[in-house]
């Protein structure tokens, strides 16, 4: 699942937008309401046209509630950056843009709002020509810009479109067994208790699992679970999750803590980081200076130990020491956000490189900036990891190319990360993938296998293509993830239809009842047993389906069935007729299985079929 936030100037229309595309009005304090401005964070979901749900953040655009804004966007996949086309670009315009850019949001659209309020169309254009140039060098520089009316409708087809072309290109996150929900929203309701909601990351929740509360260190249960107000008994990672925890009071939980799996994570007040500052702020970062951090939907205030340099000028980047005053969850390569605490404003950001530091360092000391340098840019066998994933599976070859690395490093990486299976090669194929890929793949077949068994009892199996279909996986993985499943006994395959090893066909007892009914006749005439017709007038299409799919009864013609061991016999008695006598004739075989003749025309042909006979004019001889 993913999840957009929304960006822009105050007044340029962010809620208005989201309200006419979803129907749901993301300010829903009152406050908000009467003043027509958002001041705390909403959230509303819509379906892309290609049947894809998302979630959506809609932040403050005032300067006022900027921190705020950054609660929201930490955990957001891409942005929907709002600009009035009557105003065009204005200072929290450039604010959001340089956080987003701060925060390396993966991908992002423009919605150039407004558009009914301007008549002169060459303004539309100096706008879009100047939102171009600002955004130049950022990571929305690439991000096409739709005209578009939330007063209006205009042009929200052609948004939801851009919207969907541009999500599909990035693969929704995966599921890395370490769940963490940092808490933008803390709230009660009457007979449910206590309630949080955020972005999922790293990993899924389930309802009833004993969770985390950090950095406190509580602990309580998930008693339900929502994602868009619907119930869920699993929340999956990118999805935007309401978790209803019990054993723990609301007054317990705060903005910026973290849900996650005991033991998981711990939390830290000291971190090292690579920081980034704007350009265009008035002075430079000094050391031991006081700013405020974000980090995922945390606000702390930290002390700054600059290293390496005497002062971070604006424009330049350098590695920090953190020493925070209240601990946070993080993790190496989290994004993060910090501001001048007064006058309050935006300065910098960038991403963690080690979280839990074991001391103070030296601000001069050559051999830690050098270690720090090594975590930045990341060993050989992370490097190859972070290639892999973004593959989402390859052969070896197309691996090392995508990490830059040496070849002789990369092979040397490629074979410790396959001894410790963090990367695995699946069975009978040169595809490689990334462990935790290939089990969410695996969670993700299972899933749909068994919603296919709940929901079509009765059928052994889910038909090869149906289920493929339903797997945005790239062209060759699918076979070979069936493959590897296949051979640890998770799957079963067989014909053109896949199942769980686990699953069985159950018959009620009336049903039962009425197939022994059905079979008794089958023994009473085995060599003119009831047509296919027959049986779907005695006991049903779909019984009659089951009993041919467990191989209860088998189909050698289009109306005719057997029992299998009945027309094993009829078969062997052909072919020793055959063997003695050199041919055999369809009256021959009428009348030594004392059967009509629609019964044995079904063996002899099933008989050529298979390759075990040969028609000569009226008769068959068994083929050499």
């Amino acid at each position: 699942m993913h999840v957009i936030g929304t960006a822009g100037h105050v007044d340029h229309g962010k809620s208005s937008l989201i309200k006419r595309l979803t129907g749901i009005n993301p300010d829903r304090l009152k406050v908000e309401q009467d003043r027509e401005m958002s001041i705390e964070l909403g959230f509303a979901w819509l379906q892309l046209p290609n049947g894809e749900d998302i979630g959506i953040v809609d932040v403050p655009g005032h300067r006022d509630f900027i921190e705020n804004m950054l609660a929201g966007v930490g955990g957001i996949d891409a942005a929907l950056f709002v600009v009035a086309a009557d105003e065009g670009v204005m200072p929290q315009t450039r604010e959001h843009l340089a956080i987003l850019d701060l925060l390396q949001i993966p991908a992002g659209l423009i919605a150039l709002n407004k558009v009914d309020l301007v008549d002169d169309p060459e303004w539309l254009d100096l706008v879009e020509t100047d939102l171009k140039d600002i955004l130049a060098g950022t990571v929305l520089a690439n991000a096409p810009i739709v005209r578009v009316s939330a007063r209006t409708g205009a042009g929200l087809e052609n948004l939801l479109q851009h919207l969907q072309d541009i999500l599909s290109q990035h693969p929704h996150r995966p599921d890395l067994g370490r769940p963490r929900l940092p808490v933008d929203r803390v709230f009660t309701l009457p007979g449910f208790g206590t309630i949080v909601t955020g972005t999922l990351l790293d990993g899924h929740l389930s309802v009833g699992d004993t969770v985390e509360i950090l950095p406190a260190g509580i602990t309580g249960r998930i008693r339900s679970l929502q994602t868009h107000k619907q119930s869920e008994e699993k929340a999956v990672p990118g999805s935007r999750t309401a978790v209803n925890i019990s054993g723990v009071h609301v007054d317990q939980i705060k903005r910026g803590d973290v849900i996650t799996y005991p033991g998981t994570f711990e939390p830290t007040k000291m971190m090292d980081v690579w920081c980034t500052l704007l350009d265009d702020i008035d002075s430079p970062l000094k050391h031991n200076s006081e700013v405020k951090l974000f980090l995922g939907a945390a606000e702390v205030m930290a002390r700054v130990r600059v290293l390496g340099v005497q002062e971070l000028e604006p424009g330049k980047d350098t590695f920090l020491q953190l020493m925070l005053q209240e601990p946070v969850v993080a993790q190496r390569q989290d994004r993060f956000i910090i501001r001048r605490p007064s006058p309050s404003a935006t300065i910098g950001g960038g991403q963690v490189v080690d979280p839990h530091p074991l001391r103070r360092h030296k601000r001069f000391n050559p051999d830690r900036l050098a270690e720090l340098e090594q975590l930045l840019v990341g060993t050989p066998e992370e490097i190859l990891m972070q290639s892999a994933h973004s593959l989402v599976a390859g052969q070896a070859g197309e691996i090392i190319a995508v990490s830059g690395l040496e070849p002789d490093i990369a092979n040397t990486a490629l074979k410790v990360l396959l001894e410790n299976g963090s990367l695995l090669a699946l069975n009978g194929s040169r595809i490689i993938i990334p462990a935790d890929m290939l089990q969410q793949m695996k969670n993700t077949m299972e899933e749909i296998l068994s919603a296919y068994h709940d929901q079509y009892p009765l059928r052994l199996g889910m038909p090869r293509e149906q289920l493929k279909s339903q797997l945005a996986f790239p062209s060759g993985l699918f076979d070979a993830v069936v493959r590897q499943m296949s051979t640890e006994q998770t799957l079963v395959t067989y014909q053109a239809k896949v199942r769980l090893a686990g699953h069985q066909v159950q018959f009620t007892k009336e049903q039962q009842k009425a197939i022994n009914q059905l079979l008794l006749q089958f023994q009473e005439q085995p060599t003119t047993p009831p047509s296919v017709k027959q049986c779907v007038e005695t006991i049903g299409e779909e019984l009659t389906d089951a009993l041919l799919e467990t191989g209860q009864l088998v189909q050698p013609a289009e109306d005719v069935v057997f029992l299998p061991a009945i027309f094993e016999e009829m078969q062997n008695l052909a072919i020793e007729h055959l063997r003695t006598n050199g041919s055999i004739t369809l009256a021959e075989l009428r009348d030594q299985l004392h059967t009509s003749r629609k019964y044995a025309v079904a063996v002899l042909e099933f008989l050529d079929s298979s390759g075990v006979t040969v028609r000569k004019g009226d008769s068959r001889q068994l083929r050499r």
